[in-house]
């Protein structure tokens, strides 16, 4: 049985148990627990600090675990009403919003109920996490020399080395900044880049996260559209021509969602259109550790192939690791990577040293190249067979295109579909869906969903969460 079920069951039994002693009495021995319930000393010590955690039980070291005493009635709750007012006044006038939309993003993030298949999810499986590597390379940074202290407000000179020489090309360690996971990193450079009120061009359709972060910023998302090749360019040149934008926000490799890679002769062309509005390209390059097995050579990083720093580039450990190992870079060249140096510092002062020295410890171990491998190998497994069973149970969702990298498919819904009536019965049927109207910043041309792979346990929990997707649309008039 998984651990954390264990953890669960456990904590539910000794709840059901406890107004057999009184209290301040003392429960069982971990050990007594451990021969009672056939569980591991680790399910035991989790289960009782979850009690702990809920105020049920009291731990102390040495001497065991014993029933909490009756918390004292909490105090009435107070009147907040008048925080409606305070919100709220005035807000009409404001160029960055209050009030932040985080639908679209939390879908993705939160987990869904026991028993419902995790179509939804924007993270590994844990089964796909290297939890052992990691563990370990957090074990031997805390025990680094200096682990403990103030790191540089900029990162780690190897972590920043590192980074370099990942994006390759003109890059070097002075022009990257560690940063606390790539949202943090793309808010840092859309803060930097453009004033509340201004527009931005954003890829149609896009991360919905990205929109969020936009919107927030007081900024105004200006959709071009993304072909099987990427983005398109002459629609690129007419958005900035028509909007004044100066920032352009794109993820030339595996989009999300569509998963297209931009095209080797629009490359240049993107960033030559940019460099003649006089506009930066934030670059999200956010799975390109998450490459399948068949995908053959990446195209190396716009970064690579930017000398005159049209190119902020934004890149993470996060998606090939665990949602906590929060550890990115921004990059730039010029007189813009002094403003990204003052936001990132003032909003976040740095990165702490322990997370940057295990990301060191973990890029530089043996279990890197090995986990990455093996990732890229089940990723290739785990597309096919959702395209596969797609194809045979639910041929009239359209599949334009299987990536080659990345953690999902992008389907278009039948004319008159529902997304929300679709995504509603799924999740009865025990399947959990991202549905795809906010990845669009407009009105968008037709239904979609996104349907992840990675966040399930394995083929077997594919074949089911897309039988069960079945039955959803079938409930689902067209």
């Amino acid at each position: 049985m998984h651990e954390r079920s264990s953890v669960g069951e456990l904590a539910d039994r000794l709840r059901s148990e406890l107004d057999r002693y009184s209290p301040g009495e003392k429960l069982p021995s971990s050990r007594a627990l451990v021969e009672r319930f056939r569980v591991s000393p680790v399910t035991v010590s989790r289960a009782l600090a979850q009690l702990a955690a809920e105020g049920l039980v009291v731990t102390r070291p040495g001497a065991g675990a014993f029933r909490a005493r009756p918390q004292v009635p909490a105090a009435p709750a107070g009147d907040t009403s008048w925080q409606e007012v305070a919100l709220s006044a005035d807000g009409a006038a404001d160029l960055v919003p209050r009030s932040v939309d985080a639908s679209g993003v939390l879908v993705s993030l939160a987990a869904p109920p026991p028993g419902v298949i995790e179509f939804s999810g924007g993270y590994l499986h844990p089964c796909l996490q290297p939890e052992r590597a990691m563990a370990a390379a957090l074990s031997r940074a805390g025990r680094r020399p200096g682990a403990w202290g103030r790191p540089p407000v900029e990162g780690l000179p190897e972590l920043r080395e590192w980074f370099a020489r990942s994006v390759g090309g003109p890059v070097t360690a002075a022009g990257v900044l560690v940063t606390s996971g790539g949202q943090s990193a793309l808010t840092t450079a859309l803060r930097a880049l453009a004033p509340p009120g201004a527009p931005v061009l954003v890829e149609s359709p896009t991360y919905p996260g990205m929109l969020a972060i936009a919107r927030a910023a007081g900024l105004r998302p200006v959709p071009v559209p993304v072909d099987a090749d990427g983005v398109r360019p002459a629609l690129l040149a007419d958005a900035f021509r028509a909007s004044g934008a100066r920032v352009f926000v794109c993820q030339p490799l595996f989009q999300n969602p569509t998963g297209a890679v931009l095209a080797p002769d629009r490359r240049g062309e993107v960033l030559g259109i940019a460099r003649a509005a006089g506009a930066f390209v934030i670059e999200d390059d956010f799975v390109r550790r998450l490459v399948h097995e068949d995908a053959g050579p990446l195209p190396r990083p716009l970064a690579a192939e930017d000398p005159d720093g049209v190119v902020v580039h934004v890149c993470s450990l996060t998606k090939a690791t665990s949602p906590s190992f929060r550890v990115s870079a921004l990059v730039a060249h010029g007189p813009v990577l002094e403003r990204l140096r003052a936001i990132q510092v003032v909003d976040t002062f740095f990165v702490p040293r322990p997370l940057q020295e295990a990301a060191l410890e973990l890029v530089g171990s043996p279990a890197w190249p090995r986990h990455l491998r093996a990732l890229s190998a089940e990723l290739r497994v785990r597309r096919d067979a959702m395209a596969a069973a797609l194809r045979l149970h639910l041929p009239e969702l359209a599949l334009p295109h299987v990536p080659s990298g990345g953690y999902h498919l992008w389907l278009r819904l039948p004319d008159g579909t529902a997304e929300s009536a679709l995504t509603a019965a799924a999740l009865r049927a025990g399947v959990a869906l991202t549905p795809g109207r906010p990845y669009f910043s407009a009105e968008p041309p037709a239904g979609h969903l996104r349907l992840s792979f990675a966040a399930v346990a394995g083929a077997g929990e594919i074949a089911e969460g897309v039988r069960r997707l079945r039955s959803a649309c079938d409930e689902v008039p067209g």
